[in-house]
């Protein structure tokens, strides 16, 4: 018996890493396995049967264009690789490795293009520094917190006894502000230490959250943001803590409405605040080291003046924050929290356009 014919090929096939892509000799799309349609953001049955010009191209630089090198490979049969080839793939420029070779025994002309997609390596080895990073940016500032705690505990305690023995009103005046003060401080620090309640998880269709948040938005901003939905209502539930969620969502959106309406100069006449929440399948997504077929991704996306470019790559570790009045704990907190459910946040930022990604593995837990 020949145990070949009992091996699943597309299934496996299916299950690489590596985007394969089989192309007919008129060099139209014949098959694209998972990791090719998370690459091209496209799915099979749409790139069926469309031309490979159509669907990726080589950066203006390079020596040929993509359709005499699929060409030289079908009039030669000789294999051809290209390495750090920077592709324009869905209007977006990606770094990949490929190699064209012509598939042996197939009188058809049959081009199998592979494609390794290297700035997904580079995403993985800059999520484990920022990682490693944040680790010890959180445990510092945790013992910073433990620190400032004990002394404000005395601080009080000794202005609220100066306080009850002082008759000028406005030196009470005074030990009022001092005891004001230090709660304020005493709830700063506390907020640096983070909640220490583990997350209480359960299924959720994450568009609940959403929801909250944007009538939370709405509501404090009086209909003065316009709060955008463009929601993949097939989405499966995630395990996670609602709560947690809610407060993720709503400290990312709480962070752009203030850039908005603090830079109400940067919108012209015709343009007003605007925030969308948008919910997709995320393809093939490694996070914290483990690869997922697929995740659940949240973009929450603002159109205001962005995120300096100076601190984008720092955002997400304690205090900081490109605004004045800011604590920049949120951002901190919510990654803390999204580590915590398995998950991540990433961030792309430039004038016009801001969005923060939630990446949330829709996997049951074991």
């Amino acid at each position: 018996m020949d145990l070949r014919t009992n091996i699943d090929y597309r299934s496996i096939v299916d299950h690489m890493t590596t985007a394969v892509l089989l192309l007919n000799a008129d060099l139209t799309v014949h098959y694209m396995n998972s990791a090719c349609e998370s690459l091209f953001e496209m799915s099979f049955l749409r790139a069926y049967g469309m031309r490979a010009k159509h669907l990726v191209e080589l950066s203006e630089d390079s020596q040929f264009s993509l359709e005499e090198v699929l060409q030289k490979t079908l009039d030669t049969a000789q294999p051809y690789t290209h390495r750090e080839a920077l592709l324009n793939i869905s209007l977006k420029d990606r770094f990949v490795d490929y190699t064209v070779s012509l598939l042996p025994n197939n009188k058809t002309g049959t081009l199998l293009v592979e494609f390794q997609q290297i700035d997904r390596l580079l995403r993985i080895s800059k999520e484990e520094l920022h990682i490693q990073q944040h680790q010890i940016a959180r445990q510092l500032i945790r013992g910073v917190a433990h620190e400032i705690k004990n002394p404000l505990g005395g601080i009080r305690g000794a202005t609220q006894l100066l306080g009850r023995n002082v008759k000028d009103a406005q030196i009470k005046e005074y030990t009022d502000i001092i005891i004001d003060e230090v709660d304020r401080l005493r709830n700063l620090a506390d907020t640096m230490l983070g909640s220490r309640q583990m997350p209480s998880y359960e299924p959720v269709n994450i568009h609940e959250p959403l929801e909250r948040v944007r009538s939370l938005v709405l509501s404090q901003t009086k209909n003065k943001i316009k709060v955008q939905r463009d929601y993949d209502l097939s989405l499966p539930d995630v395990i996670a803590d609602r709560d947690q969620l809610i407060q993720v969502i709503l400290n990312i959106s709480v962070n752009a409405v203030q850039a908005m309406t603090e830079n109400a100069d940067f919108f012209h006449e015709n343009d007003t605040p605007r925030l969308t929440f948008r919910t997709r399948i995320q393809r093939l997504v490694t996070i914290q080291g483990v690869h997922h077929r697929s995740a659940v991704r949240v973009d929450i996306e603002d159109n205001g003046p962005g995120i300096p470019a100076d601190i984008l790559e720092s955002v997400f570790y304690p205090m900081v924050s490109g605004r004045a009045n800011g604590t920049g704990l949120g951002l901190s907190i919510a990654q803390n929290i999204m580590r915590q459910h398995q998950g991540m946040i990433e961030c792309h930022s430039e004038a016009g356009q801001t969005i923060f990604s939630l990446y949330l593995p829709w996997e049951n837990r074991t």
